[in-house]
């Protein structure tokens, strides 16, 4: 079943879960409690039940009685908002057009086939795309990106002023680049170049180096999970030369090019690009909303050292991951950030691996490969940790390899 086929009540059943910030194996635990309030039903051990959720969410197949009664009882709604017919609903797709058409309305209001109203509706809703990047599905994030992509191509093609046409250019530029991000994240190679070609384009065309930056950066990170570390530090470090010195794109991009050198095993490279990023970040103010994908925040940095300690097997690693963790899910630092929370586990995880906190280390790795969160570009840091676990003959490792296997191996293991 493709993306686009997965039923409403299965989004539905991902989204109420997300809601609660529940892991799949929270929401395997909070069955088994409704159930256990049920003294008549008896679930099946906890692993199949997350594997049942696995399931259900992919919309392979709906739940049946006790399941069905029981998500009723969690969510505490009836079964037919729950698992109802789809085509009673305001489903995402017509959601998303209306909000293409209002925009539209507010633009024929306006009276200007581009009006100010409509341009910044749209850098709105860039803005509110790249925050949602954090914790949204990228299938179900990159059908939002292409509808607003297609928008701009029409009012490309309509009368404007060229200060309308360059803001034009450049929210198409931020969407394409945006879309080449979810496609990475889904292994779509092929459309992923194709939108970070389009995004340099508009970069150009605007003379915006900020965007042009992000797309070799972006190179930069798909470099580095295809294992071509060498080639990721070159793009890094071209992506500095190009973006606003001190800007999101330069720090990022600095970052990125200490990973590369950890990869690449060279410690002297990997701290002096490290102690850069510092240097960029003492004084960086906390944006408004530190979510955004593009938008450099001062939690960044430290997750970014933490990944690149952890692959240096530096003992520090250890301490600057459990720092991010926390801070990835405090509300006193802002809303949740579960994909970069799911990474700092992954990073401490193979960090405690270094100081053979074995059964920690195999617990985070369970969770992130349980959560439904970590998507396919983040697949083979799991696999890092278990390949660890499997040499040292840990017998955790084996129950590891075949949930890692049901639920992460079909996508493939290349990743971010």
């Amino acid at each position: 079943m493709s993306a686009e086929d997965v039923p409403g009540w299965a989004l539905r059943l991902r989204s109420k879960r997300r809601e609660r910030g529940w892991s799949q194996r929270d929401m395997a635990k909070a069955l088994a409690e409704a159930a256990a309030d049920l003294s008549r039903i008896c679930l099946p051990a906890r692993e199949t039940i997350i594997r049942r959720i696995k399931s259900w969410e992919a919309g392979e197949h709906q739940p049946k009685d006790p399941y069905r009664l029981l998500y009723c009882r969690v969510f505490s709604t009836s079964e037919a908002e729950l698992f109802g017919d789809d085509s009673a609903d305001d489903d995402n797709g017509v959601i998303h057009d209306d909000e293409i058409a209002a925009m539209d309305l507010a633009r024929r209001v306006g009276g200007s086939d581009v009006s100010e109203e409509t341009l910044l509706r749209l850098e709105a809703a860039f803005d509110d795309l790249a925050v949602a990047y954090q914790g949204t599905p990228p299938t179900e994030l990159l059908d939002r990106v292409r509808r607003h992509l297609t928008y701009v191509a029409r009012l490309l093609d309509a009368r404007k002023t060229l200060v309308e046409h360059r803001r034009l250019l450049v929210v198409g530029g931020w969407l394409s680049l945006l879309a080449a991000t979810c496609n990475i994240d889904l292994h779509r190679f092929p459309a992923a170049r194709a939108q970070l070609r389009t995004a340099a384009q508009l970069a150009k065309q605007a003379e915006y180096p900020e965007i042009l930056a992000w797309c070799m950066e972006t190179e930069a990170w798909q470099a580095l999970t295809d294992g071509d570390y060498r080639r990721a530090v070159t793009l890094s470090r071209t992506a500095q030369r190009v973006a606003p010195h001190g800007g999101s794109a330069y720090i990022q991009a600095t970052a990125q090019e200490g990973r590369a050198w950890a990869r690449l095993e060279a410690v002297r490279e990997t701290h002096d690009a490290i102690q850069r990023v510092d240097r960029l970040v003492s004084t960086l103010p906390m944006p408004e909303r530190p979510e955004h994908h593009y938008r450099y925040d001062p939690a960044k940095g430290d997750a970014y050292k933490a990944t690149a300690l952890s692959w240096l097997g530096d003992s520090a690693a250890e301490q600057y991951a459990r720092q991010v963790l926390a801070r990835m899910e405090s509300p006193e630092e802002g809303p949740p950030r579960p994909r970069r929370a799911m990474s700092a586990r992954l990073d401490l995880a193979l960090a405690l691996m270094a100081s053979d906190q074995i059964d920690e280390a195999g617990h985070l790795t369970l969770t992130a490969v349980t959560s439904g969160i970590l998507v396919p570009s983040n697949y083979w840091r799991a696999a890092e940790v278990i390949d660890t676990l499997e040499a040292r003959r840990v017998p955790e490792a084996v129950e590891l390899r075949e949930v890692y296997r049901e639920l992460c191996a079909p996508q493939g293991n290349a990743g971010f």
